[in-house]
Order: structure tokens, then sequence, then C-alpha cells
């Protein structure tokens, strides 16, 4: 079998597969939210934590990017459940996201103490995104015509 014209022979690719889209549309809805709110409106999104950002410019400059960068990687990742050849990245940028922010909000509570509640849940939810990303990417890639055992 050979590669469509868009992938090399022996890409990686991803299986048709409706959990695998379900996964990919949740999570890049889910990023999408939480990186526009915290573009727009970082101020009131971050206070139903009780987290007060004031009117420090650098600090809200620090906000909105990271919040930029969340909404870019979150239409990526929502892309991939409509665009096959975009499913793979998209599952891996999705696991990589998820598991960072989920991983770090578990070391900062080690370090720092356990934050407002909002974002103890925020940290299971990330991990529990992230590992079904992972688990969508192991079930359902497969190089070539081959497709792995999983």
């Amino acid at each position: 079998m050979t590669s469509p014209p868009y992938l090399p022979e022996g890409a990686v690719k991803m299986r048709n597969a409706r959990p695998l889209r379900l996964v990919l549309l949740v999570s890049g809805v889910v990023a999408i939210g939480i990186g526009a709110a915290t573009l727009f409106a970082p101020a009131a999104f971050h206070g139903t934590n009780g987290i007060e950002l004031g009117s420090d410019a650098g600090l809200l400059s620090e906000t909105r990017a990271a919040g930029g960068a969340l909404l870019a990687a979150g239409v990526l990742i929502m892309l991939g459940a409509f665009v096959a050849r975009l499913a793979f990245t998209a599952t891996v940028v999705g696991a990589a996201t998820y598991l960072a922010y989920g991983l770090s909000r578990l070391l900062s509570i080690a370090l720092d103490g356990i934050p407002a509640s909002g974002l103890v849940l925020a940290a299971a939810l990330e991990m529990v995104i992230g590992l079904a990303c992972v688990f969508v990417l192991v079930r359902y890639r497969h190089r070539g015509g081959r497709e792995t055992s999983a």
C-alpha cells in the first residue's frame, strides 16, 4: 500500500476511528476554551480560583501569552479530529500539552502546597485528558500500510 502524496512512505498515520476523533475534539475544545479565557479575560478567569493578577502589565502579558499558546495548541488538536493527516501530530500535541500541565501542577503541589480546589481539579482533568491522548495515540496509530499491534 502506498502513502498518499502528502505523506512520505512509512510516515506515522492514525486510523480513522470515532474514539480518536472524540478525544481530539474534546481535548481541543477544552484547550481552546481555557486558552481563549486566559488570552482575552485573564483577570476574570484566574479570579475564579482566587488568583489576583492586578494591573501589572508584565504579569498580564505573560498570562495572555500562555493563553495564546494554549489556544493555538487547542486549534491544532481540534483540527486533528477533522483532518486525517493532522491526527497524529494533534494527538502528540494533545498528550504533551495536557501531561505537561498536569505534571507541572503535581510538581507545584509537592513543592508549594495544595492550591485552590479548582486548580487541583484542573490537574486531575489535565492528567485524564493527557492519558486519553496517549491511549488513542498507541491504540490508533499505524505506520505505512501496516497497523501496529495495540
